[in-house]
């Protein structure tokens, strides 16, 4: 669990990183360097999960030494899909995406990551999100070191 205590917020308890899988841990189906690293290092504190439509198709080959549990969605109502994954963990999560069906899982979630990358982002989303980020890295850095959180979302 992580525990975020943001000046002129109310405490947040986080227990789930929710990621997508293409234009956010994964670029053209493949996981982006460097994301293991980062994603096991999280999974000692927060339960990580790939939630994603498998746009390419590889997302089980390509999550299969990761620690994170995946999700493939239907092709309908994809962000709805989303949302009740979130709701279903309470909200209690970090939601980390770009494309327009991760609108909701944004709402829904304690915070949401837009990233503005390869693949760019949908502007609903990023309207949606707490923080933007241009890299992977950059938004996993954060959940590993929070107090760069703390600094960008106090009041």
């Amino acid at each position: 669990m992580l525990s975020l205590s943001i000046p002129g917020q109310e405490l947040l308890e986080i227990e789930h990183l929710v990621l997508d899988f293409n234009g956010t841990i994964g670029l053209d189906g493949k996981v982006i360097e460097g994301v293991k690293e980062r994603l096991e290092k999280i999974s000692q504190s927060l339960k990580i999960h790939v939630i994603t439509a498998d746009t390419n198709g590889s997302v089980h080959q390509e999550c299969a030494n990761l620690p994170v549990e995946v999700y493939v969605i239907g092709k309908e109502k994809q962000d709805e899909e989303k949302e009740r994954f979130i709701q279903g963990v309470n909200g209690l999560a970090i939601a980390i995406g770009n494309g327009v069906n991760d609108e909701k899982m944004f709402k829904s979630a304690s915070l949401a990551f837009a990233l503005m990358g390869q693949e760019g982002i949908s502007t609903k989303s990023l309207l949606s999100s707490d923080i933007v980020f241009h890299h992977i890295h950059d938004a996993l850095d954060l959940v590993l070191k929070p107090n760069r959180l703390i600094a960008t979302l106090r009041k």
